[in-house]
This record gives C-alpha cells, sequence and structure tokens, in this order.
C-alpha cells in the first residue's frame, strides 16, 4: 500500500469510476487514484453510455474522474448527465481544456473539482482532499470570470440539467439532425413515445421548436471551443 493511502486506509467514497476513451491516459489516470487512496474497486469506461451503465448498476460509486470529451458526447451535456445519474457521486474533471472558463462551467454544471489533463500526482491528491473534505477544487492560477458574482448563472446548462438520461439521449440524437422516426428505431421505441419526449424535452427547455432545442444544447456544450483530447 503506498503513503498516500496508508494516510487514507478507507477512501471515503468506496469505489471509484475512470471515464476516458483513451487507454493510456485511462490506465494512467486509475494508477493515480490507486496511490491517492485505497478505492473497494476502481471501474473504468470509454463512453458516456457505459458510465452511466456502471453508475446505475453500482451504488458504490462515489468519486467520479471525468474526461470531458468522449466519443458519444461533446463537452458539459456529460457533465450534465452523469451528474444526474449519479447525484451523490463526487466528480472531478480531468481535461486538457482547462481555461478559466471551462473550469467555471463545469464548476456550474456540476462538477466538484477540475484538474488540468496533464497534472502531476501531487495535483490529483491535492483535489481527491479537497473533495473529500466537501471543498470544490480549482487549478492553482485559476481565476473565476465571473469575478465571483452569481448574478449570471448558466442557465442553459440549468436546463439541460432538468432533463432524463432518456431526454437527453433523445436531445443528443436531434442534435446530429434525426427525426422521430429514426429516433424511435435507434432506441428501440415506439415513435409516439419519441413525440411525447420531444415536447417534455422542448417544455423543459423553454422553447418552442426542435431548432431552438438544439440551439439551447450547442449554448452548452462549447462545441467550438472544445479540442479533439478534450
Amino acid at each position: 500500500m503506498t503513503d498516500a493511502a496508508k494516510t487514507l486506509p478507507d477512501a471515503p467514497f468506496g469505489a471509484a469510476l475512470v471515464v476516458d476513451d483513451h487507454p493510456l491516459f485511462c490506465d494512467a489516470l486509475t494508477l493515480t487514484l490507486q496511490s491517492i487512496a485505497d478505492f473497494e474497486e476502481i471501474r473504468t469506461a470509454g463512453t458516456l453510455e457505459k458510465a452511466l451503465d456502471v453508475v446505475s448498476s453500482d451504488t458504490s460509486i462515489g468519486l467520479i474522474l471525468l474526461d470531458l470529451n468522449l466519443p458519444d458526447v461533446n463537452g458539459l451535456d456529460g457533465l450534465v448527465r452523469l451528474r444526474n445519474a449519479a447525484p451523490k457521486a463526487k466528480i472531478i474533471i480531468a481535461s486538457s481544456m482547462a481555461d478559466n472558463s471551462m473550469i467555471s462551467h463545469a464548476l456550474k454544471a456540476g462538477a466538484n473539482g477540475f484538474v488540468p489533463k496533464h497534472s502531476q500526482r501531487s495535483v490529483f491528491r491535492r483535489a481527491f482532499e479537497a473533495v473529500s473534505a466537501g471543498q470544490s477544487f480549482v487549478p492553482d492560477g485559476y481565476i473565476d470570470p465571473t469575478g465571483g458574482q452569481d448574478n449570471s448563472p448558466d442557465d442553459a446548462l440549468a436546463r439541460l440539467a432538468s432533463l432524463t438520461n432518456q431526454q437527453a439521449r433523445i436531445l443528443h440524437l436531434i442534435c446530429e439532425g434525426k427525426l422521430n422516426k429514426q429516433i424511435a428505431y435507434d432506441l428501440s421505441i415506439a415513435e409516439t413515445t419519441v413525440k411525447a419526449h420531444v415536447t417534455a424535452i422542448m417544455r423543459k427547455l423553454g422553447v418552442h421548436s426542435r431548432t431552438q432545442a438544439v440551439l439551447v444544447a450547442q449554448e452548452a456544450r462549447f462545441t467550438k471551443v472544445l479540442p479533439s483530447d478534450g
């Protein structure tokens, strides 16, 4: 057992989950967590859907290390969906997109901490210790672009956070330009069910058309600023 694990013999989160589609990064992040604390288990997932399956079937997952840019999501919508699926888990973002604006948006979307992907192991340890103590964690040099003012909340993220996982999946397919019939086929549900979900999605997002719903999703995803290796 490592020295770090000796100081924290019982990881307060039970099991952990690393979500990253790059095998080398996934392995490196897993080894980093093993050096930080004695987790009951550390599981991995390469896609958001796999991560959602894990947290839905394993209630012991208390810490999630999440890459923002996964094959089946763009930007922060994946974080929003995972936060909805695992409301009690601590989520630390590990991303190469670590400018002040992205860190701020991630914290508003439900992340407990943010660590630049190429940080030293000691930074991950500090992040772990902070979220273990119920505090948020940001990297050194972070400056809140809002100046600490909360009078301009990220409305698009707040509205997306109200969607169920199924509604979020359907919105993702709508953003890909798919029609109700195609969505029904992809998700193996009735077209009438898709229509009901679309109506609920538009109501929750406060819009009156599919195009407006896509615009809200794009506003929260920051697809124009996320790099390919997010």
